[in-house]
């Protein structure tokens, strides 16, 4: 009995009115918290109170800095804010830095392991001025080749993507600069798997693989897409037909251009006259002609065997094996093998 009317006692205790005495505080509630303590003050010893912001380009620098940051999101954030500087800056103004001091800082970021950074890279890259990028083509290519053999599929393919945009920006000095040529497709030759030799033996052992099953058939479309529009550019007799057209708008100084000063910064550079010695890899073929004759002794015949395995494929991958076909029967049709 005692405990029954105990707890009947507590319940009503819960629906009871507290009465309220004049002078008394009210009483405080079972969930009160006390905020009537003071924090001390955090002093900070030498800190700028100044009220002028940061440079535009103090800021663009700071971001150069930070692209060898350990963070991923830290570095695809930095370029994203290096692209939006670029793109929004005024029409004839100049970089914030030139893009001699850029590339370095922006093209190890090619081999990165985050697909994010490498995808804000290529939209950096695709910012800059194609003018400036063209003297720096070879910097380019030496990134470009070693994501082009590298062991992760996702980063071969993304390399492929900034080999296209160089190949569109300044698809001529890309073929036409030290190793450009030979080496570039060689690299390409070896991301397919494809043995430089042409012969029975040679293919015997089959097709090498690369990667994940799913991604490596993507990869190899693309791959085979490059490949063509690589030959496209070094093969096909683009720049003398536009000698022509203007030879026959500048009638009669049709030579005006032989006796002008080039534009090209390295103009010499073919000399190659205080390099070291040049195999016939890094070797520099700024002629169609010399692009044409190495290519039909080295690669040709190796290319056209992978080309016919892989059309017997079907699909995506037959359709870009015939792609490059067609550039290499357009772009060798007036080619002559001397002895």
């Amino acid at each position: 009995m005692g405990s029954s009317a105990k707890k009947r006692k507590d319940k009503k205790k819960d629906f009871q009115k507290p009465k309220l005495k004049v002078g008394k505080a009210r009483p405080k509630p079972a969930n009160f918290t006390d905020t009537s303590f003071r924090s001390k003050s955090i002093v900070l010893h030498q800190q700028s109170i100044t009220t002028a912001a940061p440079s535009a380009t103090s800021q663009f620098s700071h971001h150069v800095s930070l692209l060898s940051s350990r963070t991923d999101s830290q570095r695809r954030d930095s370029l994203t804010y290096l692209t939006t500087a670029i793109t929004t800056r005024p029409t004839n103004a100049p970089l914030q830095q030139p893009v001699s001091v850029l590339l370095p800082k922006i093209l190890p970021l090619t081999l990165d392991g985050s697909q994010g950074v490498r995808l804000q890279l290529l939209k950096l890259l695709r910012a800059l001025p194609s003018n400036d990028v063209e003297d720096h083509i070879d910097q380019v290519l030496l990134y470009v080749r070693a994501g082009i053999t590298h062991l992760a599929a996702d980063i071969r393919s993304s390399t492929l993507d900034m080999l296209g945009w160089a190949l569109e920006c300044s698809g001529n000095a890309l073929v036409s600069c030290a190793g450009g040529w030979v080496k570039t497709i060689k690299s390409l030759i070896v991301m397919l798997g494809w043995p430089m030799e042409s012969s029975v033996a040679a293919w015997s052992s089959g097709k090498t693989s690369f990667g994940k099953p799913r991604s490596e058939g993507k990869v190899m479309v693309k791959s085979l897409s490059t490949m063509a529009t690589l030959l496209r550019v070094g093969l096909e007799d683009s720049l003398q037909e536009k000698d022509k057209q203007s030879t026959a708008l500048r009638f009669p100084q049709i030579d005006t251009e032989q006796h002008l000063i080039s534009k090209r910064s390295d103009c010499f550079s073919h000399l190659n006259l205080f390099g070291p010695a040049r195999d016939e890899e890094a070797h520099i073929y700024e002629d169609r002609e010399d692009r044409q004759r190495i290519f039909h002794r080295r690669f040709r015949a190796s290319i056209e065997h992978g080309l016919e395995v892989a059309k017997q494929e079907g699909g995506e991958v037959g359709r870009a094996a015939a792609g490059v076909q067609k550039a290499i029967m357009e772009g060798m049709r007036d080619f002559e093998e001397s002895d």
